[in-house]
């Protein structure tokens, strides 16, 4: 599996995207404010998702 690079946008959650900001060992730092819906379904503004837990679909 590849894992995401500062810049990518990834899904993860059964459709949550976000803008990865910070790759670490064993996951990464996505910023959900990429989406256009954020306000409305009262997400923090960043998260970690685990690299297992995540596909890439934009570099």
């Amino acid at each position: 599996m590849k894992k995401a690079e500062i810049g990518n946008v990834i899904e993860f959650k059964e459709g949550l995207k976000g803008v990865v900001e910070k790759v670490n060992e064993n996951s990464v730092i996505v910023d959900l404010t990429y989406m256009k819906n954020y306000r409305e379904l009262e997400l923090e503004e960043k998260t970690v998702v685990n690299h297992k837990n995540y596909k890439i679909i934009d570099q």
